[in-house]
């Protein structure tokens, strides 16, 4: 039976909600396809468009503008649908160096990148997710416009096990390597298969379970699903469908003809750049080219496999590359697109074509890359707008695009559910700002509410949390150097009031749901540009709107022009909302919202990884001469564990523990 967007939820659709629902809905079903909903901070955006997508039954896709709120977003949708398949598709880099040449010093820097492992499984499991069931919605950031293997050649190289049927060891093992996975009898993790007389197990690169194949002869005899840590069986299969442990894949047949057009493509721009007097670049380039393609043809991949991409797919020069977009297209007649605070997002999709092509055509040039590099890019704007069907802009400051594209088709949502308006906002003058912010801070303290203060740089940023530290305030700073995971968890933090103050920049404004922030403080108001025009206040301000005591306060010695337009729109809303709460003797609350604990996230925190020494150390009570060896095999997981993700401190201490273990076992050895 076809699985059904099913909401599950204690909230109903109250305030605006109601009809911005149905408005959004009805529109689809007339081809209106394009429309915006203009919600406040606090209307209850997120609940809306989970009962559009509930009435629509459509697979869905959301874009956030950066992985904090797409972290935020796919949050609480999986809480929204626990019954459906909601995914997270962000850019599985901790740090990332793009491979680039600076002619005017003679640099190459060589791409260097930190790839975390864990994303890089929630991406493998999003794409399999979206062939394999229509129930899916992906909270995906900008990167997914960028280029991926192409969806065909992943679902083709998917390796269909069935047990009772025909099929040997060795052709499975053929299969699984094609497929991109290794084999190791050692360390058995994500992406890797061992082989045990007639059994072989594999790790799935998208799953957090394994898979036992036992043979009979030529024969699946059973399909097992297992835990890798423990081995405890979980389930038997009738089926078992492995997709590649990569994204970019492709068969033999493939390979062999790219490995042609490569040559050809190569011969030909080494005459172009010898013409041109250019013997050092040729030389650089021939080089560099037939390394990678002796790797295609030893191994069928090559470091930077992706700038060959064009070739592989048997793609023309220019053409669309292949997206996260293009599984949904490949598997659905009809889907939705939700790009959420469309106007930060939508510039953003915009802008990332021509800042990749600048780069890569300098490496083209200069003999770093064959000219095919360039088709591995991002899509440009209108190819985004192309394969858009059905298209929701979120955001409560749409731009002229939302406005032009949507013709007018504009839902608002104004009106909150709890009652709670716009906040006040007050204007201090600068000097002696740092003081008062301080007196500020106490009395929100004093109330357990936590407060945003947001500067204009990052140093700033780190200085102002140095300082305000030194005074005995419990703060932090968050900016875009910080990595994903870590902004995840600090923002955490902040709801469960580990800490009061979070100090930071541009990062506070668009769509953070903080209901605990009840001040809000804009130091250098009166700076205009990007970080404090219209939009921008706009979205700072409503951090403050979901708690009945938010106020805003502006440290500027003048009223700009923004700053009297956001001033304007803020009050405009505010007069709706009191007359609205006051016609229906409406009483405003706070926002009370559960801090979500995904378990997707749950491994990569410090805590986490602590508590497994906790753990162990109760192991101490029970230890034996039987199982002192299953006891130091357990820590030494754990420690393998903890050194994975990147928390070496508790890996360190749990060595310490199994090596000590390992003391207390040989003495006991001894004394027998």
């Amino acid at each position: 039976m076809k699985n059904e967007f099913k909401l599950i939820s204690k909230f109903k659709p109250s305030g605006d909600q109601p009809q911005a629902i149905d408005k959004l809905y009805h529109n689809y079903l007339n081809n209106k396809n394009s429309q915006i909903l203009l919600g406040v901070t606090g209307s209850g955006k997120t609940f809306v468009m989970a009962s559009v997508i509930e009435k629509l039954q459509k697979p869905t896709l959301i874009i956030s503008p950066n992985k904090i709120l797409a972290a935020q977003t796919y949050a609480e949708f999986k809480a929204f649908f626990p019954n459906n398949s909601v995914e997270y598709f962000i850019s599985y880099y901790d740090y990332y160096q793009p491979e680039a040449y600076i002619p005017s010093s003679d640099t190459y820097i060589e791409k260097d990148a930190s790839i975390n492992d864990h994303i890089d499984r929630l991406r493998l499991k999003a794409t399999t997710s979206i062939l394999e069931r229509k129930d899916v919605i992906v909270v995906a950031s900008v990167s997914c416009i960028y280029n991926l293997g192409s969806p065909k050649d992943y679902q083709n190289m998917c390796v269909e096990i069935i047990a009772g049927k025909e099929k040997t060891i060795s052709l499975l093992l053929t299969e699984l390597i094609a497929s991109r996975y290794e084999r190791n009898e050692v360390e058995f993790k994500r992406g890797k298969f061992r082989v045990k007389g007639d059994t072989v197990e594999i790790f799935p690169a998208y799953l957090e379970t394994a898979v036992k194949i036992e043979f009979c002869g030529d024969t699946v005899e059973r399909i097992k699903e297992f835990n890798p840590v423990t081995g405890e069986v979980i389930s038997k299969k009738d089926k078992a469908y492995i997709y590649p442990a990569k994204l970019f894949v492709t068969d033999k047949y493939k390979v062999d003809k790219a490995l042609k057009t490569i040559q050809i493509e190569l011969n030909t721009r080494l005459e172009v750049l010898k013409s041109q007097n250019k013997f050092l670049e040729a030389q650089r380039l021939e080089q560099r080219t037939k390394y990678d393609i002796e790797m295609l043809k030893e191994t069928g991949s090559c470091n930077g496999i992706e700038n060959y991409s064009r070739h592989l797919s048997g793609g023309l020069s220019g053409a669309k590359p292949t997206t996260l977009i293009d599984y949904f297209v490949q598997e659905n007649d009809d889907f939705l697109i939700i790009t959420d605070e469309s106007h930060i997002s939508l510039p953003q999709i915009r802008g990332m074509y021509e800042g990749d092509r600048s780069r890569k055509q300098t490496l083209v040039d200069f003999g770093f890359r064959l000219p095919s590099a360039l088709d591995n890019r991002p899509l440009k704007f209108q190819e985004f707008e192309k394969v858009i069907r059905k298209f929701m802009m979120v955001s409560a400051t749409p731009g002229t695009y939302e406005l032009n594209r949507s013709k007018k088709y504009i839902v608002d949502l104004i009106i909150r559910p709890t009652g709670l308006v716009d906040p006040e906002i007050v204007i201090r003058p600068i000097s002696g700002q740092i003081q008062d912010l301080m007196q500020e801070i106490r009395k929100n303290v004093e109330k357990k509410q936590r407060t945003l203060v947001t500067t204009l740089t990052k140093k700033m940023s780190e200085d102002l949390a140095a300082y305000l530290k030194e005074k005995g305030f419990k703060v932090e700073y968050l900016h875009s150097e910080i990595d994903t995971l870590t902004r995840i968890e600090i923002l955490k933090n902040l709801r469960l009031g580990k800490f009061d103050v979070l100090v930071g920049i541009n990062l506070l404004r668009e769509g953070l749901d903080l209901p605990e922030v009840s001040l809000v403080v804009v130091l250098d108001a009166d700076k205009e540009g990007f970080l404090r025009s219209e939009p921008t206040l706009i979205q700072i301000c409503g951090r403050a709107a979901r708690n009945i005591d938010g106020r805003v306060i502006f440290y500027a010695d003048t009223v700009t022009g923004s700053m009297q337009r956001a001033l304007r729109e803020m009050n405009r809303r505010r007069d709706k909302q009191l007359e609205h709460n006051k016609k229906n003797n409406i009483k405003p609350k706070s926002i009370i919202k559960a801090v979500h604990e995904l378990d997707e996230f749950r491994n990569l925190s410090r805590e986490e990884s602590m508590n497994h020494i906790v753990a162990e150390e109760q192991l101490n009570y029970n230890i034996t001469p039987k199982n002192i060896g299953n006891i130091i095999k357990e820590v030494e997981l754990q420690m393998r564990e903890s050194a994975d993700n990147l928390d070496f401190e508790s890996a360190a201490a749990l060595r310490d523990r199994m090596l000590e273990l390992k003391n207390m076992k040989s003495c006991k050895s001894s004394k027998r």
